[in-house]
């Protein structure tokens, strides 16, 4: 989580695509309580997508439209979580190395 004195990413974007901010200072504030709430929601999503995917990948006669469909819902999800833990001051993890080292 963020400390006192610096910015917390929020789970959206500004209506000209940049990066939304609020001060960590806010934290009872309404605007925090809904950035709590939506990151809540994203990470519940991802990991029904994460669910659905693995269903439709078992499936050998899922067509090519199905498949696409799904990739762009994963692509999202990702964007998503990974927004959510740079909010929470956390380095993404690279492949064979757990802990982000």
């Amino acid at each position: 989580m963020t400390t006192r004195d610096e910015l917390r990413l929020l789970p959206w974007v500004g209506s000209d695509g940049k990066p939304c901010y609020l001060s960590a200072d806010d934290r009872g504030g309404y605007v925090f309580r809904l950035a709590n709430h939506i990151e809540a929601f994203q990470l519940g999503m991802a990991s029904q997508l994460l669910e659905h995917a693995r269903r439709v990948l078992d499936d050998d006669m899922e067509d090519a439209e199905k498949l696409h469909l799904l990739a762009t819902q994963l692509t999202s999800a990702l964007r998503d979580v990974l927004r959510v833990a740079t909010s929470r001051g956390r380095r993404p993890v690279t492949p064979g190395h757990p802990k982000g080292d």
